[in-house]
């Protein structure tokens, strides 16, 4: 199977994350276990306002599991989130999340491991179908893949990772067409516009409709920032042009 660039879900939590607390901080461990409700006649006000506390302090962790993860700090990103999983076991955010980073870490039986529980506790979480497709695609079972994409559109239509992650399946089936259609929907979607055109540019260079590849590649190069991914569109841009140069 040839590397490829997924889009993950990066979502830390289904609620956002905000701010950052240090990781190590009992007090933000301990908040993140269930809180006892007042009994009696104690006002409910006061009830809420440690609910929303708790959710705050967890949504923090996850913040913080999200920038180690992004620092390559994968085993200091997976404590964290063991933690919340510990404190909160029915989350099933907490388990996509890690499933993601196990995924990214090249941990791949912890990560699908991590999936499937995710899709056990909530069967609507069109995040962790995408991901776990991820999955599928890096392992070379297409259709399976094809499948679990189809599942987190069916949960959210607007899903654009899913679209273009999709759209790359279908190019490594060589199903071009189809593969064109999810590009242009998520186009219309109208987020991550530089890295659609990057894909379908790839897609119609394959096909051999090459006018079209040099008009995505250079729509794509002109909004991507310096970086890898930005290399990879000029080298194939590059590639499709050589064979044109005098």
């Amino acid at each position: 199977m040839k590397a490829r660039s997924f889009l993950n879900n990066q979502d830390c939590s289904k609620d956002g994350c905000r701010s950052n607390v240090a990781p190590g901080s009992p007090a933000s461990r301990s908040n993140c276990r269930n809180s006892q409700k007042p009994q009696g006649n104690k006002l409910q006000t006061i009830a809420a306002s440690e609910s929303t506390r708790t959710e705050l302090d967890c949504n923090h962790l996850r913040q913080m599991a999200r920038a180690r993860a992004q620092q390559g700090d994968y085993a200091h990103a997976i404590e964290i989130l063991n933690s919340l999983i510990e404190s909160r076991p029915s989350d099933a955010n907490d388990y996509n999340n890690r499933g993601l980073i196990y995924f990214q870490s090249g941990q791949l039986v912890n990560a699908i491991a991590d999936y499937n529980k995710a899709i056990q506790l909530n069967p609507h979480l069109a995040a962790a179908y995408n991901n776990r497709a991820n999955y599928y695609a890096d392992r070379g079972q297409l259709m399976e893949a094809i499948a679990d994409y189809d599942k987190a559109l069916d949960l959210n239509p607007v899903h654009v990772r899913a679209w273009i992650n999709q759209g790359m399946t279908f190019r490594d089936l060589k199903l071009y067409e189809r593969a064109i259609d999810n590009f242009d929907f998520a186009l219309r979607l109208g987020q991550l516009k530089s890295y659609i055109w990057a894909e379908r540019g790839r897609t119609y260079h394959l096909m051999g409709d090459w006018n079209y590849a040099v008009s995505d590649y250079r729509r794509a190069l002109e909004e991507l920032p310096a970086g890898r991914r930005r290399q990879q569109v000029e080298t194939w841009l590059a590639d499709l042009l050589s064979p044109l140069q005098p």
